[in-house]
């Protein structure tokens, strides 16, 4: 099972990226799918996630300028982000894992793709 991320780049601050996510390799639909980032000199830290059903969280740092999104019939992941921030700045991951119960759990990472956003 490999995901392949893609759709980082450069912006200028304010502006918009769109990055996405999507399962190769795997017959099963995976029932959370999740953005991680890793800033320059952080630990690695959730973005936001999505279950199979649609039920969303995302970090404080990116709600209401952040979008995710997910097309199960595709097992694809989306996250639009919007008026982007210097700090936005990072290596963004994508995550393919479970949810259920209460809990979730981290499966497979994806490669990562660089997104810097200057002032």
């Amino acid at each position: 099972v490999q995901l392949q991320a893609s759709g980082g780049g450069s912006a200028q601050a304010g502006e918009s990226l769109r990055l996405s996510c999507e399962v190769f390799g795997s017959p099963n639909i995976y029932s959370l799918m999740s953005w991680y980032r890793q800033r320059p000199g952080k630990e690695r830290e959730l973005v936001a996630d999505i279950t199979y059903r649609g039920v969303i969280d995302y970090a404080d740092a990116v709600k209401g300028r952040f979008f995710i999104d997910r097309d199960n019939a595709k097992n694809e992941a989306s996250l639009q982000m919007s008026d982007l921030k210097p700090e936005d700045t990072a290596v963004y991951y994508c995550n393919a894992g479970y949810a259920g119960g209460g809990e979730k759990v981290l499966g497979v990472w994806g490669q990562g793709t660089l997104v810097t956003v200057s002032s």
